[in-house]
């Protein structure tokens, strides 16, 4: 699609940014990120650097990265900016991970920035691999086009959550006004370090000099690493449960009633439409970040802007409802400490007696740890893999919950037929539901099916 194309119909537009998405993926993957920096930054700069268009809030973490950075963009949001959010993996399209001002991008736009961005990434193609190294990769090619797309719109702020890590992540290249860090858990430990403390120090590497880091409540080794790399860059650093934490928080119809004490001021009776004591963790860091961004930690926001920001939030494929009669719930946790927290809250959130997980996990996730963590509220597992090709074969996924738990464990070819199966047998009663869980493509696909078929 070109310039001239500029009565190009939506279809046409959807086709283009579907183009968009097979150039990338025509790149290094996601699941093999280069440890380096420079050819982002160099790509960057041949564009005049569009990640210093507007002051960034950077967010780092194990889980709940994608649930905080949305909640902190809604929140900005309802104070009247025009945020821009870049987070990753997408569940459906692509277009989901960037969003401007509350929307992911329009297809138009998508098409539009990588046709006026691909020169200059083209120029850095040939720079690495004259050099003998490899091409721009899918993320830091993302990561350019997100920048860009940023500074086309234009926004008020940009959220960014790193896509692993933090020392070396793409998104690194921009200067985080904010460091926000939601708790630091093992994975990604083929990359990141073997032990909670290796990975913090990476994660770390997103405080730059003078910023204000804000982090939820963090094992000591973790926190360590993290007031180390504070101190080293004179940055101030927000502590959970020390400067700011969640006071109380009740069950309510579709969430709870959350009462926060920020940085400076206290939230009574905030609904927020998420389920799970760890979605109310999210938004006491969310509440601090956005605190520390608009006041520097020492004005409270208005007691509005927090009712309508995190009333308003959406986070996709977390504990989001795709079915009912009988219920499917799907839930993005890919590694055990994700899977503890989407267990606590089935457990604390919804009155079934029975649940069935559809499982799925990626090759380089603990499939052990994930299965050992919802071993106790399964009934029954039907096993089965996702589209990606990343994906643990069935029989070997079995095999791991077979040794795990002692509920009952069913195969399945596909995904279709694993939710058929788990939602004839959720269909018994009333007291049954169902979950998806164990990857992200599993959920993505699951939202997919769902829609298709018609589950609510």
């Amino acid at each position: 699609m070109t310039d001239d194309d500029v009565a190009g119909s939506a279809e046409d537009w959807r086709e283009a940014a579907e183009q968009v998405y097979r150039e990338l993926l025509d790149r290094v993957g996601e699941a093999n990120i280069r440890p380096r920096l420079e050819p982002t930054r160099r790509a960057a700069e041949l564009l005049g650097d569009p990640q210093r268009s507007a002051p960034v809030i950077h967010i780092t973490g194990t889980n709940g990265k994608t649930s905080t950075s949305r909640m902190i963009e809604s929140l900005l949001r309802a104070a009247g900016l025009k945020p821009g959010l870049l987070t990753s993996p997408h569940l459906v399209r692509l277009n989901e991970r960037i969003m401007i001002d509350g929307e992911p991008i329009g297809d138009e736009a998508l098409a539009r920035n990588w046709d006026d961005i691909l020169p200059y990434l083209l120029i850095v193609d040939t720079e690495l691999e004259a050099a003998g190294e490899e091409p721009l990769t899918f993320f830091e090619a993302l990561t350019v086009l997100a920048f860009a797309a940023f500074a086309d719109a234009p926004v008020d702020v940009i959220v960014l959550e790193v896509g692993m890590g933090g020392e070396w992540d793409s998104t690194n290249v921009a200067d985080g006004q904010v460091a926000v860090f939601t708790p630091i858990a093992l994975d990604h430990t083929a990359r990141l370090g073997n032990t909670i403390a290796e990975i913090a120090r990476t994660k770390a590497g997103i405080i730059k000099p003078a910023a204000t880091v804000v982090t939820a409540m963090q094992s000591l080794e973790a926190l360590d690493e993290l007031k180390a790399a504070a101190q080293q860059f004179e940055a101030q650093v927000s502590i959970e449960r020390v400067d700011f934490a969640v006071e109380s928080t009740t069950v309510a119809v579709g969430g709870q009633v959350v009462d926060l004490r920020g940085r400076a001021g206290r939230y009574e009776g905030v609904y927020l439409p998420l389920y799970g004591d760890h979605q109310a963790q999210n938004a006491a860091v969310a509440v601090a970040a956005v605190e520390s961004f608009l006041g520097d930690g020492t004005r409270a926001l208005a007691q509005d802007v927090v009712a309508d920001g995190l009333g308003g939030v959406t986070s996709p494929g977390r504990l989001q409802l795709v079915g009912v009669e009988p219920t499917v719930l799907v839930d993005a946790a890919h590694n055990p400490h994700g899977a503890s927290a989407l267990r606590d809250a089935l457990t604390e959130y919804f009155d079934f007696d029975e649940w069935a997980v559809v499982l799925g996990v990626l090759a380089d996730k603990d499939a052990q740890g994930i299965v050992a963590e919802l071993a106790p509220i399964a009934s029954r597992f039907d096993v089965t893999r996702s589209t990606s090709d990343r994906a643990i074969g069935v029989g070997d996924l079995v095999a791991v919950v077979e040794r795990e738990a002692s509920g009952g464990v069913e195969p399945h070819g596909t995904l279709a037929d694993a939710v058929d199966a788990a939602r004839a047998w959720a269909s018994e009663s009333p007291r049954r539901a169902v979950v998806v869980t164990g990857s992200i493509t599993l959920v993505g696909d699951a939202i997919q099916l769902a829609e298709s078929e018609g589950w609510k």
